[in-house]
C-alpha cells in the first residue's frame, strides 16, 4: 500500500491535470478556440493529464493563437521558436502515448493478466502496441493534411515519423515502471486501483516526454516530421 501522504499528493496531482485538461478543452469549445488542426484539440488537454499547468501555459501561448477566432480577432498568429516546434512535437507522441498507456494498463489489470507472474511485462506490451496505434492516428491527421498525402501514403510517412519517436518516448516511461515495479514498491506492488499508481505515471510520462524531445529534434531537422 503508498504510504497516506503520497496518496494525498497523488489525487491533488491528478485533480491539477484533470482541471487543467478541462479549462483547455473548456477554452477550445466553450470559448469557441477551434483548432485549424483538429487533431490538436485532443492533443492538448491529453497532455495536460501528466503536464498539468505547464501544458496549458504551452496552450495559451501557442495553441490558442492557432484557433480561427484568436486569427480573426490578432491577426496572424505568432512565430514559434524551434523548441516549441519540437515540444508540441513530443506532445503529438504524448497523447497516443498517454490514451494507449491508461487504457492498456487498465485492461490488462482488470483481466489480471500477467507474463511469468508479472503484470510488468504484459503492460510494456500492451503499452507499446495500444500507444504506437493510437500515435499513429494523431501523427496521420498532422501529417497528411499538412502535405496533401493521401491515405496509403500518409500512413507510410506517419509510422516513419512516429515509431521512433514513440519507442523513445516509452524507453522513459518503461524504466520508471521498472523502478516503479522493482525498486520503489517491490512487495505489494502498486496497480492502477490506486491513486499513487498514476500519480507516478505522471511523472512517468514526464520522464517519457524528456527522452523523445531529442529524437523529435532530429526528425523535424531532417525533415521526417513536420514542425509544429
Amino acid at each position: 500500500m503508498a504510504p497516506s501522504w503520497l496518496t494525498t499528493v497523488a489525487w491533488v496531482a491528478l485533480g491539477l491535470g484533470g482541471l487543467c485538461a478541462a479549462a483547455i478543452l473548456a477554452d477550445i469549445y466553450a470559448a469557441g478556440h477551434r483548432q485549424k488542426m483538429r487533431i490538436m484539440e485532443a492533443v492538448w488537454p491529453v497532455n495536460a493529464l501528466y503536464l498539468g499547468p505547464f501544458a496549458v501555459w504551452a496552450y495559451v501561448r501557442f495553441g490558442r493563437p492557432q484557433s480561427r477566432r484568436w486569427q480573426r480577432e490578432h491577426g496572424d498568429a505568432p512565430g514559434k521558436p524551434h523548441w516549441v516546434s519540437t515540444t508540441i512535437g513530443v506532445m503529438h507522441c504524448g497523447a497516443g502515448c498517454t490514451l494507449g498507456d491508461i487504457i492498456a494498463e487498465t485492461g490488462i489489470f482488470l483481466l489480471a493478466i500477467t507474463i511469468v507472474g508479472h503484470a510488468l511485462w504484459a503492460e510494456y506490451i500492451g503499452d507499446y502496441v495500444l500507444a504506437l496505434l493510437l500515435g499513429i492516428v494523431f501523427q496521420f491527421f498532422a501529417i497528411a493534411p499538412m502535405r496533401g498525402l493521401s491515405v496509403g501514403k500518409g500512413l507510410i510517412e506517419t509510422a516513419k515519423a512516429d515509431v521512433l519517436s514513440l519507442t523513445a518516448f516509452e524507453v522513459g516511461l518503461f524504466g520508471w515502471m521498472a523502478l516503479m515495479a522493482f525498486v520503489f514498491f517491490p512487495n505489494p506492488h502498486l496497480h492502477p486501483d490506486t491513486a499513487a499508481y498514476w500519480f507516478l505515471m505522471q511523472i512517468g510520462m514526464i520522464a517519457g516526454f524528456f527522452t523523445a524531445y531529442p529524437v523529435n529534434a532530429w526528425l523535424i531537422r531532417r525533415g521526417i516530421k513536420e514542425a509544429m
